[in-house]
């Protein structure tokens, strides 16, 4: 590990071990700095990045009769005109400004909350800065670009008194928390497996060349915190960063980890576990980096924990849905629609029905009540979900070309080899079935990494550890312990 590295993660060691110890079940926010707004006023809200989900954000606050959408941050001058009018049409006339540059928002201290969208590696910063300026704030998932400024994210919300919500929509699902609520009372018996399925289909995004940013773009307000090259290797600007590395998260990020948040608060989870594996590969010859074939294995201690990411088309899971949770008295499905538990012997044991949560309503009242158990996904959760996410990419960041029998023969050691070995020879035909022979197109088998998960750090591997934080770009610089 070089200098360099070795002081990164030290200092990451340091912030991580010390807010483990700080830090311990939600419980009620103290006094804001300045005083709540009377249930008769509205809250001002500011949304960051709107040129996707970032919409969503606008259009709930905005029709809520005690928020205001007062301000549109967007740096692609292009998007934000039909943004800035539709909300105004939403608010009866009433339009939001619009800024280019969020540290603008922060500034206003006439805004009370601050909803962020931007790209992943914007996600922990904005919120970071937005918190230190004494606005509450939700976030987008994944909450973080890396497990380092995850946990920093929630030592300011500590630290400052504020209210932070993770953008893990599932947690509000009335059938997951019915769920959560059948395995609490030990009606599924022992919990000792979990699978989290995300089957999407995606194309290629074209091939790597010489490109440049959108002219209307401010590229330096978009890269923030991450490298800005030129040119830029990916012909879609746009959405497409999801599957490069300095910027996304590969579909782990982007979509599993709404099933392992959701899973998380079904089963009760509540670390990073003991250890983690990840195998896959890209199977496109395009710009992009992040496999879209990878499959996780996480030793949670009492119970494993597979993802499964499909990006070629392939049919649903056998017993359907985006979460499977097996236990000694049957097991437990959940999808987008509904959850259910079975028996043993796959007879229907309870269908969970129960009203879902407004996500975005929620966080309002945690906001009003200055309560943070208010919240149904509190960005402690949101960080931890986030980083079971990270830590599996790192493993397959690390690494290298493996043939099936490599593969298998890893794991074979793992526990619940069972069920890993029936999963790998299941991707093994779906790959087949795409004319993809792993013999000959090798996949990438990463280390099994040991975690110490009070310390959010891995056991004796610096180069996994170099690859919790980030170097970060001046002046966009995620704030050292001392700084908060």
């Amino acid at each position: 590990m070089t200098p360099i590295d070795r002081r990164r993660f030290l200092q990451h060691a340091m912030t991580s071990s010390a807010a483990a110890a700080a830090i311990g079940p939600a419980g009620r926010i103290l006094a804001a700095e300045k005083p709540s707004k009377s249930p008769n006023e509205k809250l001002n809200v500011a949304i960051i990045g709107v040129r996707g989900r970032g919409q969503d954000h606008a259009r709930a606050f905005a029709a809520m009769p005690d928020c205001e959408v007062t301000c549109i941050c967007e740096c692609d001058r292009a998007i934000a005109p039909s943004v800035v009018k539709k909300i105004g049409e939403i608010q009866k006339g009433r339009e939001p400004k619009f800024v280019e540059d969020l540290r603008r928002v922060f500034e206003d201290k006439s805004i009370d909350m601050v909803s962020v969208a931007t790209p992943n590696h914007w996600h922990s910063l904005a919120a970071i800065w937005a918190m230190q300026a004494g606005k509450d704030v939700y976030v987008e998932k994944p909450v973080s670009h890396n497990v380092s400024e995850g946990r920093r994210m929630v030592q300011v919300a500590r630290k400052h008194n504020r209210i932070c919500q993770g953008g893990t929509q599932y947690r509000s699902f009335g059938p997951n928390r019915e769920a959560a609520r059948y395995i609490a009372e030990g009606k599924l018996g022992k919990v000792s497996y979990a699978h989290c399925y995300t089957y999407r289909t995606r194309n290629p995004i074209g091939a790597p060349g010489e490109y440049q940013p959108p002219e209307s773009l401010d590229y330096n307000l978009w890269a923030g915190p991450a490298p800005m090259p030129l040119p830029v290797r990916r012909p879609n600007f746009h959405y497409d960063w999801h599957w490069i590395w300095d910027y996304g998260n590969g579909e782990l990020g982007n979509n599993s980890v709404h099933p392992v948040d959701a899973m998380r608060m079904i089963v009760g989870g509540t670390g990073l576990g003991r250890g983690v594996l990840s195998y896959g590969a890209r199977h496109y010859d395009d710009a992009g980096q992040t496999p879209n074939t990878q499959v996780t294995i996480h030793d949670l201690g009492e119970m494993v924990l597979v993802q499964e990411v499909r990006n070629l088309k392939t049919a649903p899971p056998a017993r359907g849905g985006a979460i499977l949770v097996e236990g000694s008295e049957g097991y437990l499905v959940s999808t987008l629609s509904g959850a259910s538990a079975y028996r043993p012997d796959g007879e229907l044991a309870q269908k969970f029905e129960a009203p879902n949560d407004d996500h975005f309503a929620n966080f309002v009242k945690a906001v009003r009540s200055r309560n943070r158990e208010d919240l149904n996904a509190e960005i402690v959760n949101g960080h931890i979900s986030t980083a079971v996410i990270h830590v599996a990419n790192i493993s397959q960041r690390l690494g290298e070309d493996a043939s099936p029998a490599e593969i298998k023969a890893r794991l074979e050691k793992l526990p619940a080899a069972e069920k890993t070995l029936e999963t790998f020879e299941s991707i093994r035909k779906h790959l087949a079935d795409h004319d993809i022979d792993i013999d000959k197109q090798p996949l990438k088998l990463g280390p099994w990494l040991q975690i110490d998960s009070d310390k959010e750090t891995f056991v004796g591997n610096d180069a996994a550890n170099a690859m919790l934080t980030r170097d970060y770009r001046e002046p966009f610089v995620v704030p050292a312990a001392d700084q908060m």
